[in-house]
């Protein structure tokens, strides 16, 4: 799921920054980060095991596809998510964090054909040294629970539950246009066509029919338009859903084509606007509408033919671009609007789709953009039927869209705009005529994929008995090892005799396997359930170990897999509860969406630009930790931020300072007066609480800038001789254990060299004291109309009254204010007065 591209030096061009050089440490970073990886993983010190005296905390994020060498993107979404498993694991909860490998897929298969390698090969060769980069971050995965997504164990209950689903009527197989990629050679799902291009190679798509295989994810629309289920999901990650989904209210109208002397006597359209239906000049048919064919007049079919071949080479997105010239042609035909009994022209356009709605829609020009432009080149008549506010009876220049009341539309004259929808509507009914329903923008989930390296389809097509479904005794269904897997446009399985020829399972008669391979989104749909119980073999996962792990309690990942694979795994967990598998109807309890890394250049990594940073240089160097830290302080790791090569410098010289900080002999302040003692505890526990507050909210950046406050005011403390060992030891400890998150290696070796008990990461989290952490004294920023203005030292308790009259009385807002009058005074406690005048 996240990719990784090849290993690019990072200063091999002329005018490229130098290799990274170590600062002058006290310490050596990669012996000590060695030594710890290895005590940890001989210890299984991350092995998780239900526990039922603690409570359950299942962290994940999502996998990499093993397609090169990991990358600091790799690095920037797992270090900190990695902090805050091992935050969570210090406060007490029973903590899974596995790993895995997202290792089907067509980049596997496209650079097994480059290098003339097996896609296995390949893959697992990646995995192999990915596994061991990941290994090197020192990150708290669960390595017994790994998933590997290409092995038999794994793609065998992918079928499993294909079958499950076409049991149930949830898989199913059905001639559709495809988006279809030249390069790749292989069908794309809607979800995968980005600005008319592959999502994965940019090469234009073009649209075929083709025999292939559906989820009906479209049968659990409107649940997944309920985010009720989730506790903590970002808004936007929510509106991309939604908006995906589509939901639209409105009413199925017939337009009469008796007259045409075919079996079918109306042809029906989906609108949201049936108060305009009185407006309709003409109708528009996609050109993949099937009575396209039969309803062409014989002295159009020629300039119909050609439209509907050049709609065909364009994608979906590029056809329903607004930007998009509106163009179509005449068919020769014409139906009967049902209301009035007008004769309506019939067209053909490519902005229409075949799959929305009835594949036909109403084109009411004065009150649809879409249609007056089109009216407008085709010189067709534009009738108001909703009257705009103060309009005279003229020809508008542009469509009104707005609500109105109706005219020129028979016996609805004069209904208001709040009535016409209801009224229209249920005339419609009452002839027989119309019906209200629901349309949704999402389709089907097309799963086919005509491809080699990705889990067979478990279906046997047989002359007599049609698809049969294998057995699931005869599962899995494997890939041949010996199958030529270039692309040619369709499945390299259907050149495999030994693959494809087989015996149907009820008549035993000569049979042939389904060719196609499952959409690798299928891999990653369920895969949270799997860590469960990896190597479990009776079902996909062990029900007793997913009862106490599953939902997965915080998910981390990036946005971009918000309408693919998070709407994939929501899908599949309300289908696999009502298939009676789990129990809940929700995968991901909560999800937090981090940013992109850039290059030192503040633009977005590639290998063309020349600005990949491979972490392994800095990690052979600097350090682990300093790698992990650096990520976190770059700015929230929501919004992202740019690599800096002298930025980290600075981490690793803070490590280094907090290394001398812990290895201070608590002996030597003997003797030393005590007057600073009340001030260090205040800071200790006030980071204490900030660093907590601040990891609970993913802040990590701001929990690394109260530490290396904390060792600001600790090397004062020092210096001022004004301590006791007690406070000081106290101080440290807490230091210790607050970094331990962040900078795992460091802390642990701090920690024993202290004298501490093996290992940190079994402590408890620290807890403050709210007296101790109480602030005395808070600054207050002070605006006038949003202008920083001053800012004033207030006491803690201070109340609104007094803020506000503490900011009025400053001189510097009497100078801002400069005689206006103050309308208003806006208090956000503790942090500022914004003071609004005119």
């Amino acid at each position: 799921m996240l990719e990784c591209s090849a290993r690019v030096p990072v200063y091999a061009a002329e005018g490229q920054r130098m290799p990274p050089q170590p600062p002058e440490l006290p310490y050596n970073p990669s012996a000590i980060e060695a030594r710890w990886q290895s005590r940890w993983d001989a210890d299984q010190l991350y092995r998780a095991q239900p526990d039922a005296s603690r409570p359950k905390w299942y962290e994940l994020t999502m996998y990499p596809y093993p397609s090169g060498d990991l990358h600091i993107g790799h690095w920037y979404a797992m270090a900190p998510y990695d902090t805050h498993v091992r935050f969570k694991r210090m406060q007490g909860f029973n903590v899974l964090a596995p790993m895995g490998f997202d290792a089907f897929g067509l980049p596997a298969e496209n650079a097994a054909i480059k290098r003339g390698i097996h896609p296995h090969t390949w893959t697992m060769a990646n995995i192999e040294r990915m596994r061991g980069q990941l290994r090197s971050m020192g990150a708290a995965f669960d390595w017994s629970r790994e998933i590997v997504c290409c092995m038999p164990e794994y793609y065998r209950w992918n079928q499993w539950l294909f079958l499950q689903f076409h049991q149930r009527g949830l898989a199913y197989r059905a001639f559709a246009p495809a988006n279809w990629c030249p390069s790749c050679q292989t069908v794309l799902a809607n979800e995968q066509v980005v600005g008319g291009r592959c999502e994965r190679c940019d090469s234009l798509v073009e649209r075929r029919d083709l025999n292939q295989w559906f989820f009906r994810i479209t049968r659990y629309a409107e649940e997944l338009l309920d985010f009720s289920g989730l506790l903590d999901w970002p808004e936007k990650i929510k509106l991309m859903q939604r908006n995906w989904i589509g939901r639209s209210e409105g009413v199925e109208l017939s337009f009469d084509i008796s007259h045409a002397g075919l079996s079918e006597k109306t042809i029906k359209v989906f609108t949201t606007r049936p108060d305009t239906v009185h407006g309709a000049t003409f109708l528009v048919l996609a050109p993949e509408h099937p009575l396209v064919e039969r309803l062409t007049a014989p002295d159009h079919r020629a300039a119909v033919a050609e439209y509907v071949l050049q709609a065909r080479r364009a994608s979906e997105i590029e056809r329903m671009s607004a930007d998009r010239e509106k163009t179509g042609v005449p068919i020769g035909a014409y139906c009967v609007n049902s209301f009035n009994g007008e004769r309506v022209p019939m067209y053909i356009a490519d902005y229409v789709l075949a799959g929305y709605g009835s594949g036909a829609v109403m084109a009411v020009p004065a009150h649809d953009e879409r249609d007056f432009a089109f009216a407008r080149k085709h010189r067709l008549p534009v009738k108001v039927v909703i009257s705009p506010p103060d309009w005279d009876g003229g020809e508008l220049s542009q469509a009104f869209t707005g609500q109105g009341v109706m005219v020129h539309s028979g016996r609805f004259d004069g209904t208001p705009g709040d009535r016409a929808f209801d009224a229209v509507a249920s005339y419609a009914e009452a002839q027989g005529f119309g019906r209200r329903t629901i349309t949704y923008r999402m389709r089907d989930w097309l799963i086919s994929r005509q491809r080699y390296w990705g889990t067979p389809i478990p279906i046997i097509n047989c002359q007599k008995c049609g698809a049969v479904p294998v057995p699931e005794k005869d599962l899995p269904v494997l890939l041949p090892e010996d199958a030529e897997f270039k692309p040619t446009g369709e499945s390299p399985l259907a050149r495999h005799a030994g693959f494809l020829h087989t015996a149907c399972p009820q008549c035993g008669g000569p049979a042939t396997r389904e060719t196609d391979t499952l959409d690798t989104f299928v891999d990653s749909s369920w895969y949270y359930l799997r860590y469960t119980s990896p190597h479990y073999d009776k079902a996909p996962f062990d029900p007793a170990e997913a009862k106490y792990w599953a939902p997965v309690d915080q998910y981390t990942g990036g946005a971009e897999h918000a309408v693919m694979h998070l709407l994939y795994s929501r899908f599949f967990c309300k289908a696999m509860r009502d298939l009676g598998i789990v129990s809940f109807g929700e995968p991901f309890t909560r999800l937090y969406n981090q940013g992109i890394i850039l290059g030192e250049d503040r633009e977005k990594m590639s290998k063309s630009r020349g600005n990949v940073v491979n972490p392994d240089d800095y990690v052979g160097t600097l350090g682990a930790d300093a790698v992990r830290v650096f990520l976190m302080f770059i700015g929230p790791w929501d919004q992202g931020g740019s690599w800096s090569s002298t930025g980290i410098q600075g981490i690793s010289r803070w490590i280094n300072r907090v290394w001398a900080i812990a290895e201070r002999d608590p002996a030597a302040l003997a003797g030393a007066s005590t007057g600073g003692v009340p001030e260090l505890r205040r800071v200790t526990h006030k980071t204490i609480r900030r660093v907590t507050q601040d990891l609970e909210r993913f802040q990590f950046n701001t929990s690394v800038s109260a530490l290396m406050e904390f060792t600001n005011h600790l090397g004062r403390a020092w210096e001022s001789r004004a301590v006791d060992a007690a406070a000081w030891r106290e101080a440290v400890r807490a230091l210790l254990l607050l970094l331990a998150p962040i900078a795992p290696h460091t802390s642990e070796e701090l920690w024993e060299r202290a004298g501490y008990a093996y290992s940190i990461h079994q402590q408890p989290w620290p807890a403050w004291d709210e007296a101790l952490a109480r602030d005395e004294e808070i600054t207050l920023v002070v605006q006038v109309n949003g202008k920083l203005r001053d800012k004033i030292a207030v006491a803690a308790g201070v109340t609104e009254a007094q803020a506000t009259a503490l900011a009025l009385a400053s001189d510097k807002v009497k100078a801002a204010l400069d005689g206006k009058q103050v309308r208003k005074v806006i208090y956000v406690p503790g942090k500022l007065v914004n003071v609004v005048a005119g």
